[in-house]
């Protein structure tokens, strides 16, 4: 047998330890991988769940005060949807700030699997105009999921005021444009927009008094304070009801059929030709939102819009519901970017910006 000499010796040692060296490393390795790849597997096992996940509630952001009007149909949707969503819990959540820019960035960054939506007005369409740098794109950032419905506007004045039809409140602004305060529920409501339009339309410019809720405007309105408002007939109905205040016309093209609007004449019956204007809602969720998942809240708004207990409460408040084919996300999507080259002169006209 040959001698193995110390040198050898050192040199089978070294290389069994560089192997074992290897074998562990290997080993290590492995197990990193093997962990890297359940970790992967459990977090695209929950975004692969269907929508509504298990346990987890939906929430309806709105960008507005609790008891306006967007505020008053989130709930009563939070109430119809639980069913055609299939889920126990539907909140509404308030966020204000920025003119609506801040709720809903929230939920342009939001998890886009179902569970956080965002029920806007028209400012969703005029939020691009009224702030410079909202920090999202409305035709970029969001998945469209339908349109809900749309609410006239109503030309309403103090109690007191001493013009009777609206031919007399328009000679009275004319005389008296100096000292005509139009209050509004801040930059970016729809009362600040029927506004802007309605002083496009007159030609005219009076100072306006911004509030931070519409409920805080119609109180001023009622104690004689300001002068005028333009705001939804979901807001202004049961004050005008009551004889709170002066009510003059609606926005619609054609004359509504609740009783207290019914003998209100149309601002183009009264010869004020282009205004028109109707504060219409509807539901958005964070892009990246799957087919299916944007199919079944499609489904599931289109469900709410036929529930008749859910229309009766709309349409008690002045409310039309929307049943053409803006319901459906396309449409929907190609309305609003209508919308936002609408509004654009109008606002940059103006000059007022909620940023």
């Amino acid at each position: 047998m040959r001698a193995v000499t110390n040198n050898q010796r050192a040199t089978a040692n070294f290389d069994l330890d560089l192997l074992l060296q290897r074998v562990n490393k290997r080993g290590q390795d492995a197990l990193v991988t093997l962990a890297f790849a359940l970790s992967l597997s459990a977090v695209c096992s929950a975004f692969a769940q269907s929508f509504p996940l298990k346990d987890k509630a939906v929430s309806i952001v709105v960008p507005f005060t609790a008891g306006g009007p967007t505020d008053r149909l989130a709930r009563d949707m939070a109430e119809a949807l639980r069913k055609p969503l299939g889920v126990n819990s539907v909140v509404v959540e308030n966020i204000l700030g920025a003119g609506g820019a801040i709720a809903t960035q929230k939920v342009a960054r939001a998890a886009p699997d179902g569970h956080t939506i965002l029920i806007h007005h028209i400012g969703m369409a005029t939020m691009p105009s009224l702030n410079r740098n909202p920090g999202f794109k409305v035709d970029t950032d969001f998945t469209f999921l339908g349109m809900i419905h749309e609410v006239p506007m109503s030309i309403v004045a103090r109690p007191t005021m001493e013009a009777n039809d609206y031919k007399q409140l328009s000679a009275w602004v004319g005389k008296n444009k100096d000292k005509v305060n139009l209050g509004n529920a801040g930059v970016g409501s729809a009362s600040h927009l029927c506004g802007l339009l309605w002083q496009a339309a007159m030609k005219t410019e009076v100072a306006t008094i911004p509030y931070k809720g519409v409920s805080m405007a119609i109180t001023d309105l009622m104690g004689g304070q300001i002068d005028l408002l333009c705001d939804q007939t979901s807001n202004t109905m049961a004050y005008i009801e009551g004889k709170k205040i002066k009510a003059y016309a609606v926005t619609t093209p054609k004359r509504l059929p609740q009783p207290t609007f019914s003998q209100l004449p149309t601002m183009q019956e009264l010869g004020v030709k282009g205004f028109q204007i109707s504060i219409w809602h509807g539901a958005y969720g964070p892009k990246g939102m799957s087919d299916e998942t944007q199919a079944k809240w499609n489904a599931a708004l289109r469900q709410v819009l036929t529930d008749p207990a859910f229309v009766k409460k709309q349409q008690d408040l002045g409310a039309v519901m929307i049943t053409d084919k803006r319901t459906e996300p396309q449409e929907h999507r190609k309305f609003v970017l209508s919308e936002i080259n609408k509004w654009s002169p109008i606002i940059k006209a103006a000059g007022v910006y909620a940023d």
